[in-house]
């Protein structure tokens, strides 16, 4: 069905704009990057599969921590924070949110 994610900056208490995000996919051993994008105003991105289906495949989505830490002139732990994560059921929809601070991130699947 697709792929969305989203950033909540837990320091701050509002989403996370315009971090860049890159989707890429596993390919044997190597990753082929297969999109990209930015988080709007409201932390989201769901623009990163384009027209192209989400297939059974390990993906991974890197997020630019490091440029948005910056932008918020703080210094930060992780330059960049990878989500690796497994599709095996392409009826459903993968929601992969990111709660960020500087020092730390969780993760978990949404809905």
């Amino acid at each position: 069905m697709g792929l969305s994610t989203h950033i909540l900056d837990t320091t701050q208490g509002q989403p996370a704009a315009d971090v860049l995000i890159e989707l890429a996919r596993l390919s044997g051993d190597d990753w082929q990057e297969i999109g990209s994008g930015a988080t709007d105003a409201d932390g989201r991105c769901a623009t990163l599969l384009g027209d192209s289906p989400l297939d059974e495949a390990t993906y991974r989505l890197r997020f630019a921590t490091g440029a948005y830490y910056e932008a918020q002139y703080v210094t930060g732990l992780y330059p960049f924070v990878d989500i690796v994560f497994i599709v095996t059921d392409t009826d459903r929809h993968y929601h992969i949110p990111l709660l960020l601070t500087a020092n730390g991130y969780t993760t978990y699947r949404g809905s």
